[in-house]
């Protein structure tokens, strides 16, 4: 596993590295360890050290972050449909960021995260509150997170058509990317999910004790009542640090499990090794893809990573559906 988790890691560090060489100005590779290491201040200095390579950090930081938090979602509700979108976390995050953004202007983007906190952890709260906690079926919960986010959804439509002039900004935002992102957003970014990914690593043994059944965990001494909050809230810490900087990012949290638990790791901290180096591989990617597709415009990458999670996400609610036939 540390062998694997290195090699997905590794191409995370080589797509980043494909990516401060296209643009709409390409770097020639003879060029790129010079400008690395020797920053000059020429064009393709600036181009590599503030443009190009915090914003693809921040893509890294950001799959990771999303992916730890789809791992805990899932966990916590033993639901392999959970994760961050599905269950409302993201929408109850983007929404009061909405609302901060046209109606108070006046309010720091500096609290945008913990105002998308409070808003991921009450939609969260909400769909599980329709899901039955970690009980109810896996449909509950779809139903309810796609429920919560719709709604959520149509009041952040209602408030960016009362926007007038921010209207293109807010929709640009709103389909997820990482367009002019700069060294201020990596640091406003990187706490909250390095403090997410963190705390749910410490949390491993906590976790692995919840893959066996509550009523197990319980009956080993966990204290239920405590643990569930805390990792709900170490779910949403990423989302919330993610959202004002990138905006909503489709599908990387619920794919990227998936695709860690084919892998067949040993236990939850591999794990979650694997679902940060897939998380982190995907949506840097998928930023390369954005910005070199045709340049000088380049897509959301929300809509690449969605292109993607789409078909993984078909595939899993129809591999969920022919599980249960098959147990009947």
């Amino acid at each position: 596993m540390l062998a694997l988790t290195i090699i997905l890691v590794s191409a995370s560090v080589i797509a980043i590295l494909g990516g401060l060489l296209v643009g709409t100005r390409p770097v020639p590779p003879a060029e790129l360890w010079q400008v690395l290491v020797h920053p000059d201040g020429k064009i393709d200095s600036i181009l590599v050290w503030t443009l190009r390579l915090p914003r693809s950090l921040a893509a890294m930081l950001a799959g990771a972050g999303l992916g730890i938090s789809g791992y805990l979602l899932q966990s916590l509700t033993r639901n392999p449909l959970a994760g961050p979108g599905l269950t409302g976390v993201t929408a109850g995050a983007v929404a009061p960021i909405v609302l901060c953004f046209v109606f108070i202007p006046w309010f720091s983007s500096v609290y945008y995260p913990f105002v998308g906190l409070l808003g991921g952890l009450s939609a969260a709260g909400v769909t599980f509150w329709i899901a039955r906690g970690g009980s109810g079926r896996p449909l509950h919960l779809a139903l309810g997170g796609v429920s919560v986010s719709m709604f959520l959804g149509a009041v952040s439509t209602w408030i960016i058509l009362t926007s007038g002039p921010q209207v293109p900004s807010l929709l640009f935002w709103l389909s997820g990317g990482f367009q002019g992102r700069s060294w201020t957003q990596l640091a406003f970014l990187a706490p909250w999910v390095c403090f997410g990914c963190i705390g749910a690593f410490l949390c491993h043994r906590v976790l692995g004790m919840l893959s066996l059944s509550e009523q197990a965990a319980a009956g080993m001494g966990l204290q239920l009542h405590l643990w569930k909050p805390m990792l709900l809230l170490l779910a949403v810490l990423p989302v919330a640090g993610i959202v004002p900087v990138a905006g909503p990012i489709a599908f990387v949290g619920l794919a990227s499990p998936h695709i860690a638990r084919l892998l067949k790791p040993n236990g939850p901290l591999w794990t979650m090794a694997l679902t940060c180096a897939i998380g982190a591989f995907i949506v840097v990617l998928g930023d390369v893809f954005a910005r070199s597709i045709a340049p000088p415009r380049e897509l959301p990458v929300g809509i690449v990573t969605a292109l993607i999670g789409g078909p993984i996400f078909i595939w899993l609610v129809q591999r969920r559906s022919s599980n249960l036939g098959s147990a009947k």
